[in-house]
């Protein structure tokens, strides 16, 4: 008996939440599990090593906790896990890095994907996931320059004392550290860096969840072993040339992008996905594919090389992040807090 995986008939308003959604849990806590392999900084790599876990938990806050919250939250927060250059007739090499340029230049203007329409929010309808990465790399640092100015420890009641400044600073910078894990993963799943989200555009209808969810899943156990093997088998990548993350950034999707077409490549549907217009509404049906343990091997080595692409930038990151602080001392930090359900934090770049 011949397997086959879809997601039947949805709505088209439906799925528009999907976009805001990279990688999966697994994916987003195995890239920032990965990336602790990857910190080069002595101090910061002591620091993260017993703490996989908690990096692994943040990274997921964005997508879990996070989306539980108030409408006005996720209004905010939805649109900054993505970038859809087509909005703006641009390449993602050519974006300018100053946010307020690309509202300026754009806000009321038609829309270059579809001229009829206007865009009347560039923060809402164009996304934002490098400056949402910058500016938890900016709060990292923020946070570890407190922490360099504070006073350590002098003993246990002061280590488990959470309203210490030096324990304040240290605990925020690692909540930061772990939330900009979420956004960069964001970046290598190809999917975050077009309009066409889920590919209905290219008859690849689904091929969202079923990419960066179902696929994933069929990994075994040294999925994270993988990635960290590959980041490192790299001798230099184009995306940890600069020191500003939203470059860095642009970078990383401007290869994410490039490698939409091998994934539909791989993705050899059974029967396509169609769209169909009733009363006004758009209704999708996905595409007709085999079960992901038929196909997996054909996705494999892709899903591998975009997980170890953003493990590799958002260590490179951290290391920055920790060296622009001054590289303040992480080993007398012994609290036992765990950030189970951090602030939602609002834009600041906009």
């Amino acid at each position: 008996m011949r397997h086959t995986f879809s997601t039947g008939l949805v709505v088209a308003f439906l799925l528009m939440s999907s976009q805001a959604h990279s990688w999966g849990g697994r994916g987003h806590n195995v890239i920032c599990m990965a990336a602790v392999h990857l910190v080069k900084n002595p101090e910061l790599k002591q620091f993260v090593k017993f703490r996989p876990h908690t990096m692994g938990h943040l990274c997921n806050v964005p997508d879990i906790y996070w989306k539980s919250l108030t409408p006005e939250d996720r209004k905010l927060g939805d649109p900054t896990h993505y970038i859809n250059p087509e909005k703006l007739g641009l390449k993602i090499s050519e974006i300018p890095t100053d946010y307020k340029k690309i509202e300026a230049d754009f806000t009321g203007k038609p829309s270059k994907l579809d001229p009829a329409k206007t865009l009347f929010s560039v923060p809402d309808e164009v996304g934002s996931s490098w400056w949402r990465a910058d500016q938890f790399s900016r709060l990292a640092t923020e946070y570890a320059k407190q922490a360099k100015e504070a006073k350590v420890p002098q003993d246990f009641k002061e280590e488990q004392n959470n309203d210490l400044p030096y324990n304040k600073a240290v605990y925020q910078m690692l909540i930061s550290m772990g939330v900009m894990g979420h956004f960069i993963g964001d970046m290598s799943q190809p999917f975050h860096n077009t309009t066409d989200h889920d590919g209905y555009a290219a008859n690849h209808g689904g091929i969202h969840s079923y990419y960066e969810e179902a696929v994933v899943a069929v990994f075994g156990a040294d999925l994270e072993a993988r990635i960290v093997k590959q980041a490192q088998s790299w001798k230099s990548q184009k995306f940890i040339e600069k020191t500003n993350v939203i470059e860095n950034s642009r970078a990383l999707c401007e290869i994410s992008s490039s490698e939409i077409k091998d994934v539909l490549k791989a993705d050899k549907v059974l029967k396509p996905s169609s769209v169909v217009i009733d009363k006004g509404m758009s209704l999708k049906k996905a595409a007709e594919r085999k079960s992901p343990n038929d196909t997996f091997k054909s996705f494999e080595p892709l899903i591998v090389r975009q997980m170890a692409r953003s493990a590799l930038l958002l260590a490179h990151s951290w290391d920055e992040s920790y060296k622009a602080a001054g590289e303040p001392v992480l080993g007398k930090y012994r609290s036992y807090l765990y950030p189970f359900t951090p602030d939602f934090v609002k834009p600041d770049y906009q």
